[in-house]
C-alpha cells in the first residue's frame, strides 16, 4: 500500500542552561492545535526491527506532583482503551481497567 498522505506532529523542547525542560509546546498539522502549551509527554514508538519500544517522557520542572499523578493516571487509562481496541482482548482490558481504578484509589484521586 502506498503511502498517499502525510502528517507532522512536531514537539518543541524549551531547556534550562543544565538541559532540564522549562517549557514544552506541540503542533499538529491537520487539528486546531498550534504551539500549544503542555507540562509533560510521554512518546512510545514501537522498534519493528530491535521488537523493542522506545521511549521519551519529558515534564517541565514546575509541573505539579499532584497533576503528575492525575497525567500518570489518565495515561494508564487511556492506554486499557487502546490496549482493548488494538487488540480485542476484553478480559485484559478489564483487569487494566480494575488497576486503573485501585491506582486511583491509593493516590486518592477520585473522591
Amino acid at each position: 500500500m502506498a503511502v498517499k498522505h502525510t502528517s507532522k506532529i512536531e514537539f518543541k523542547i524549551g531547556l534550562d542552561e543544565n538541559k532540564i525542560p522549562e517549557k514544552l509546546s506541540w503542533t499538529a498539522e491537520e487539528s486546531d492545535i498550534s504551539n500549544e502549551e503542555a507540562k509533560a509527554l510521554m512518546i512510545s514508538v514501537w522498534d519493528n526491527k530491535a521488537k523493542d519500544t522506545l521511549r521519551m517522557d519529558l515534564w517541565t520542572k514546575d509541573m505539579p506532583v499532584d497533576e503528575m499523578k492525575q497525567f500518570f493516571h489518565q495515561t494508564l487509562v487511556s492506554m486499557a482503551a487502546t490496549f482493548e481496541r488494538a487488540t480485542d482482548d476484553h478480559k485484559m482490558s478489564a483487569t487494566m481497567r480494575d488497576f486503573c481504578d485501585y491506582f486511583a484509589e491509593k493516590l486518592e484521586l477520585k473522591k
